[in-house]
């Protein structure tokens, strides 16, 4: 007898559902409902992504075809496109950011010691991605004359590589606008892009015990004050302690700016930091994990349904986004559990194949290319063919004619 259910069902069993039933009170977000709950949307627009639906018809159909598994899921049939369509222009967008921070923390545990570095700083990147739309269909979202878009606007936790921060806008909101709203804990290390580039805010950060890694702006003014002898046997070509007067500021600010030969494209690149203790190497490599967070977005788009939308209000759009970051810590979670040797894309790839498998769900992380264990008191022999003795002919017998 099976006694696991669906791997999609696993991976649901991953969000607290007292945690989640806690939320849906606190947003109201059940007020109106009539049957449709907001698990079963969240359900589907997880099935959304994983499955790569491109329709409300295709994730409504695909549910529909598994009926008889969806009970494990917790659903009891699947929705209409209309409840569906719904539910996604009326139910609060909030609910699903809080589900979002929710699984967070337990994604959190148990990525905990996972990272490159030896230092004891936690270390994160700020960077944004924009997501373009049609004006026409979203007026709302409105970037250029015929174009619409909105950023998302990320902080990528380098301990797990998990999504820790998110901030969905209008695509003319500029980075440094969001990133002024956000605080961090004392000692963190912020590797961030030339797009946060404010004098002020370095300063509330150097005053808040935060350290930032950036590029250095080729029109900056700065006055050297300082020289560091670069490590021997190293692509490091100057490391300096400079000091910024920002202008019509009755401050000044004491950085330090490394210059590292890039031997890949060949040019050099400098980067601008408030954090004095470092090695010039460091420096250099944490700039250089700054890559995670585009990679991070390259899988979000690619891999989960975020560039083609099912719904056209900003609600809709919101719920999308939300749930895609819910189904992505959910396979950053299943990536840090498995022992097997295989990159993110394929196991994405997998479960979208063997969503509704029954297996499971740990012993597939550790070998998903084993074949499931055969069903107890089953003979694979070939059976053999006995017919009555009525039934059969001796050879002087003839058939009548």
């Amino acid at each position: 007898m099976n006694r696991v259910c669906s791997i999609f069902s696993q991976m649901l069993r991953l969000i607290p559902r007292t945690g989640f039933e806690r939320a849906v009170r606190d947003h109201q977000a059940e007020r109106h409902a009539r049957g449709f709950t907001c698990w079963g949307q969240l359900v589907a627009m997880l099935f959304c992504h994983l499955g790569q639906a491109r329709s409300l018809r295709e994730i409504c159909n695909g549910l529909r075809a598994s009926e008889g598994k969806l009970t494990h899921l917790g659903v009891a049939d699947a929705p209409r496109r209309s409840t569906l369509a719904y539910a996604n222009q009326h139910r609060p967008w909030a609910l699903y950011e809080t589900v979002f921070h929710q699984l967070l923390g337990q994604c959190q545990r148990e990525a905990r010691g996972k990272t490159k570095f030896r230092f004891k700083n936690k270390l994160v990147s700020l960077d944004s991605t924009s997501i373009d739309l049609c004006a026409e269909i979203y007026d709302w979202a409105q970037y250029k004359r015929t174009k619409g878009a909105v950023k998302l606007h990320l902080v990528l936790d380098h301990e797990g590589y998990l999504p820790s921060f998110a901030v969905i806008t209008d695509g003319k909101s500029h980075d440094i606008t969001v990133g002024r709203t956000l605080r961090f804990p004392r000692g963190t290390v912020v590797a961030m892009d030339k797009g946060y580039v404010d004098f002020n805010w370095w300063k509330q950060r150097t005053e808040d015990g935060v350290y930032f890694v950036t590029r250095l702006k080729q029109d900056l003014h700065y006055e050297v004050i300082g020289e560091r002898e670069p490590p021997k046997n190293s692509q490091v070509r100057k490391d300096v302690d400079i000091r910024i007067q920002p202008s019509r500021q009755d401050f000044e600010l004491r950085l330090r700016l490394v210059t590292v030969w890039d031997e890949h494209k060949q040019e050099d690149l400098t980067f601008l930091t408030n954090h004095l203790k470092f090695g010039a190497t460091t420096i250099a490599r944490i700039y250089k994990e700054r890559w995670q967070i585009e990679l991070f977005f390259k899988s979000l788009k690619q891999l989960l349904r975020v560039k083609t939308f099912v719904g056209t209000s900003a609600n809709a759009l919101k719920i999308q986004l939300w749930t895609a970051l819910i189904a992505m810590l959910l396979l950053k979670y299943l990536h840090l559990k498995s022992t097997f040797n295989w990159s993110f894309s394929n196991l994405v790839a997998l479960v979208r194949e063997q969503l509704f498998v029954y297996r499971n769900l740990d012993w597939w992380l550790k070998d998903p290319y084993q074949p499931p264990p055969a069903p107890p008191a089953v003979d694979d022999a070939q059976l053999g063919l006995e017919f009555p003795q009525s039934l059969s002919w001796t050879a002087n017998q003839t058939a009548p004619l």
